[in-house]
């Protein structure tokens, strides 16, 4: 009988001791760029195979309506580490030359953790603005991500098919040679660099006029730059430059708890896959980057594994925001898309008021700790800031993460209870209550998105109503037969767009 009590009390003693250390676990967001929710096998894809992310969903949450804030990516990003919407900040997609969009007055995800003992790093794509409007690339480039919260930065400034094409480590650009300095203009060619628009024989594909300006290893972008050329990156070496910085932030920080916001430019335009990938898939190199984005999935979790760290390690792995396959280059993305659903069964993409442009892959990996299984809650990237303090114990003070609500239990797949009303921003509102989808009437000019991407904008003068459960398609507006529950939705989102939640 000792024997018995003494084997009881030590087992309580264990997990009392692992749920004690599990409070603060490491936290790696992965966060992809563009990826639909029918680009990975383990959301139905077919035409390419994602082994390594398929890994995570089978070992964790695999959230099958989970969304990002956004149907773009800035917007997306801003309340993903803010908590808060990103209208209310009047968030679109940024030039490269936009001043930092997050006040550094401002609480951060990043920020919370680090008082909470935490080592933060971003490494990867940022596109939320630098400096304070003016930026001088060859000096130090500040205010930024050291800013609000991240202890250490590796970045694409702002995404790749927007100049300055290069890498910034912390405050300064990487490589740079003093006697060969950067200018940028968004305005006005400055410099002898060829540009798309007037050398399209020096491109690897062809852009357009938007995208066609100077040309950074054989890819015209937006925007002009010269000098630099020391400094320029080269696409196909970046996200394994990524990967290196992410190792080392690992191994650095392995014996305290530690934060790093992993943000692939993958798959995301231009898409350049080393050549290892290339020809991975029947459809280009818009599969062949998925593949690519797969592997540098995997690799973080075995680094992790191979560093003991992966049992204290929770993973996020989600997108910005839905699939887009002509964003500005013909890269071959269309004509060899074949049998592929980027979107899967949603309506929209990228851009689109409909499902598709928010309703992305998003997986909850922690092993030991969470249990495998499927969810279908109504999740948004927005709750993870508050999701995150529940978990380690953090109490969110008045007007810290204003829209997130603590949902740990949720993420966790220990409830399926999510969002009773889940907003969701495009070029106009949209709102999720069950299986009811609302998209507000607007007057705004969204033509360019299908004249120019070839996708559906949802933007409509008059009141959509959508019933999911029977029209996953949105294909059938129910709006004048339920005018009762339109006016409850439109309610909603009037209350939302008008009190930002402050909790006392």
């Amino acid at each position: 009988m000792k024997k018995i009590i003494t084997t009881i009390l030590g087992a309580i003693v264990l997990s009392f001791g692992l749920n004690a250390q599990n409070t603060k676990p490491n936290i790696v967001v992965i966060y992809v760029d563009d990826l639909g929710y029918g680009d990975l096998s383990c959301y139905g894809a077919t035409e390419v195979n994602t082994p390594n992310v398929d890994k995570l969903a089978k070992g964790g949450v695999q959230f099958t309506d989970g969304h990002c804030s956004a149907a773009t990516c800035t917007p997306s990003r801003y309340s993903l580490l803010t908590g808060r919407y990103a209208f209310r900040k009047n968030a679109a997609v940024l030039p490269g030359d936009a001043p930092l969009l997050i006040s550094t007055e401002r609480e951060t995800l990043p920020s919370m953790l680090q008082k909470n003992g935490y080592k933060t790093a971003v490494i990867g794509k940022w596109h939320l603005g630098l400096g304070d409007g003016n930026v001088d690339w060859n000096d130090k480039v500040s205010p930024g991500p050291l800013e609000i919260g991240f202890d250490y930065s590796y970045l694409i400034p702002s995404t790749g098919d927007r100049v300055p094409s290069v890498l910034l480590e912390n405050h300064h650009v990487v490589g740079l040679d003093p006697e060969d300095p950067i200018q940028i203009s968004y305005k006005k060619k400055i410099g002898n660099d060829p540009t798309g628009n007037e050398n399209p024989e020096l491109e690897r594909y062809a852009s357009d006029n938007f995208h066609g300006k100077t040309i950074v290893n054989g890819v015209a972008r937006i925007g002009y730059m010269t000098g630099g050329n020391s400094a320029r990156f080269r696409d196909e070496t970046v996200p394994y430059q990524m990967l290196s910085k992410a190792r080392t932030f690992i191994d650095e920080n392995k014996e305290q708890p530690f934060f790093l916001y992993f943000a692939f430019h993958d798959i995301h335009v231009p898409r350049l896959p080393d050549t290892r990938f290339q020809g991975a898939t029947n459809m280009g190199v818009r599969g062949d980057a998925i593949v690519q984005m797969d592997y540098i999935t995997g690799a973080i979790v075995a680094h992790l594994e191979k560093r003991g760290l992966d049992k204290n390690t929770l993973i996020v792995f989600s997108s910005d925001n839905g699939p887009v396959l002509d964003d500005g280059y013909a890269d071959e993305a269309v004509s060899k898309l074949g049998k592929h659903q980027p979107a899967g069964p949603y309506r929209g993409n990228k851009y689109s008021a409909y499902e598709a442009g928010t309703r992305v892959p998003t997986i909850v990996y922690w092993p030991g700790t969470i249990q495998p299984k499927q969810s279908d809650a109504l999740l948004t990237q927005t709750d993870l800031y508050a999701s995150v303090a529940e978990l380690i114990g953090h109490k969110l003070h008045e007007n810290e993460a204003p829209d997130s609500e603590a949902m740990w239990s949720t993420f966790a797949g220990e409830s399926k209870k999510g969002r009773d009303f889940l907003l969701e921003e495009s070029v106009t509102l949209s709102l999720r209550h069950g299986d009811y989808k609302y998209i507000h009437p607007t007057t705004k000019k969204a033509g360019w998105i299908k004249k120019e991407k070839n996708i559906e904008s949802g933007a409509m003068n008059e009141a959509q109503l959508y019933d999911l459960s029977k029209d996953v398609g949105e294909r059938t507006n129910i709006a004048a037969k339920n005018k009762r529950l339109v006016k409850k939705m439109q309610k909603e989102i009037e209350r939302i767009q008008n009190n930002e939640v402050t909790r006392k």
